[in-house]
């Protein structure tokens, strides 16, 4: 039975999963990296770092398999979108840490286009927002803060890539600079509806066309690879697709109206509008799911900056757990959060508010409070972002969905899917693969290796899932609701006031 080695490098981790063409996880091999905040507002990732990490996954991922190691017929790649490297042409190290999606240090040029009218312009090529979440803003200020990087790569002696071209050229020993059509959409660089990079957005925000990767389907071969002499023999690298379009995939999201939400660090929900691009002009971003055959799919995106990431903040710098489990059986020790909110805006709010001045704040304390209401109100935040976000995307679409798939680790959290169902009042169907991001870049690997012919192949395959019906009243789903839109409102008020 083939084999395909899928490399997941998310926000938090380098992971190495080991599948068969059945979609069957056999083995998998993890490592974390370090996170970076080197200011207020900036998140960085040492891209050396996640590169050894890479190939320590992979390694140990081979020698634990050596009896099968043989069917291993290719690796596929996905990864965290907006996150940007600067990387030399030569060597393939990085010249200056990774620019992480979460960072923020774009947000005055971005606020700066607004002000000169070119909202338009970026909305109607890319299907985004003028906003620092997304790579252009994040290379302009290194261009304009950094002049021997400047210098570099206007020169073409540095090159700039989302996070799966650095690794790819890595892998490939600097003979492949190559993006796929997912990942590039992801840059504020690209006409989602043209396929190409585009040369006035590029001048908008001063990035050399030159110094940007070419651009190739998820299911084209990527070159060739041995993970530095790991293997024998060198196998292609094919399967390539950003983190969130992979888990729409592995979802079998292929139809229109199909949609799927990845809890992660932070959470993207996708839903599938077909192959008509449309551009929304409520704040709806359009994603290009992925290209199959040469033709586009595209998906509404709603982002959520901060899900899984509120428990990290909560563990790491306030020390208010040494478990991340144990926020579900603090949640589950009250009978709610006792009208605390907690607003997790550290990065500021994504849509459908796309506010990246707000800041995070814990609303309606009371002497009644205690860690445990604070625990629920965090895992809660999760749920109401996804339930503001759907809202708008229905709203936008003329879509109703009936059904929610869902995936990543947090879905182990039983409390938060149940409470996802009963505030959304939508069935979730939790995918029993939690790596379901690295299990659509092997499903696409496969397809682009010939051992599926069609997407039909893919969509027959038997997947567990686990079913989370809404329990609570509509009524009390709705009432809770209202609190928590309160709490949002109060906290953009007081964002406000401080600006004044």
């Amino acid at each position: 039975m083939p084999l395909l080695l899928a490399l997941d490098q998310s926000t938090s981790a380098t992971k190495a999963n080991l599948f068969n063409h059945n979609g069957h996880c056999l083995d998998r091999e993890s490592r974390i990296h370090r996170q970076h905040y080197p200011a207020p507002g900036f998140v960085e990732h040492d891209a050396e770092e996640i590169w050894q990490n890479v190939l320590s996954v992979a390694r140990t991922l081979i020698n634990r398999n050596q009896q099968r190691i043989d069917q291993l017929v290719g690796i596929s790649i996905t990864n965290q979108r907006e996150t940007i490297v600067v990387f030399d042409r030569e060597t393939g190290k990085p010249l200056y840490p990774a620019m992480v999606w979460q960072c923020r240090r774009g947000e005055s040029l971005c606020k700066a286009h607004i002000n000169a009218g070119h909202s338009e312009l970026v909305s109607s090529r890319t299907g985004l927002r003028l906003d620092p979440y997304f790579s252009a803003s994040k290379i302009q200020w290194l261009l304009q803060n950094n002049a021997s990087l400047k210098a570099a790569i206007n020169s073409g002696k540095a090159l700039i890539g989302t996070i799966e071209t650095y690794l790819i050229y890595r892998l490939t020993q600097c003979s492949v600079f190559a993006t796929d059509h997912t990942n590039a959409s992801r840059t504020l660089l690209y006409d989602i509806g043209a396929l190409r990079w585009d040369q006035e957005l590029c001048a908008l925000w001063q990035v050399p066309l030159h110094s940007l990767a070419e651009v190739r389907s998820s299911e084209d071969c990527f070159g060739e690879t041995t993970l530095n002499n790991a293997l024998k023999h060198p196998i292609p690298i094919v399967g390539v697709i950003g983190d969130s379009q992979a888990s729409l995939f592995a979802q079998r999201c292929f139809d229109r109206g199909s949609a799927k939400a990845t809890f992660g660090t932070g959470s993207s929900l996708l839903l599938n509008i077909g192959s008509k691009l449309l551009i929304s002009k409520r704040g709806v971003v359009t994603a290009l799911a992925w290209v199959h055959g040469g033709k586009p799919t595209y998906a509404f995106e709603g982002i959520i900056i901060n899900s899984a990431a509120t428990l990290e903040w909560l563990k790491n710098q306030l020390g208010f757990v040494d478990d991340i489990n144990e926020f579900e059986t603090l949640s589950k020790d009250v009978s709610d959060s006792g009208g605390v909110f907690l607003v997790p805006a550290f990065s500021g709010l994504g849509f459908p508010h796309w506010r990246p001045d707000a800041r995070a704040a814990i609303v309606g304390l009371s002497g009644h409070s205690d860690r445990r209401h604070i625990a629920r109100a965090a895992i809660e935040s999760i749920a109401y972002q996804l339930c503001d976000a759907v809202d708008a995307m229905q709203n936008e679409s003329g879509i109703d969905m009936s059904e929610l798939k869902v995936d990543g680790g947090p879905t182990n959290n039983k409390f938060l899917m149940q409470f996802t169902a009963d505030i959304m009042q939508t069935n979730l169907a939790v995918s029993k693969t939690s790596e379901c991001s690295a299990l659509g870049a092997a499903l696409m690997g496969f397809l682009g290796l010939g051992h599926f012919s069609s997407l039909d192949d893919i969509k027959a395959l038997k997947l567990e899932e686990q079913y989370f019906p809404p329990k609570m009243q509509p009524s009390e789903a709705s009432t809770y609701h209202e609190d928590w839109t309160a709490a949002v409102i109060q906290v953009l008020a007081g964002t406000s006031q401080q600006n004044v």
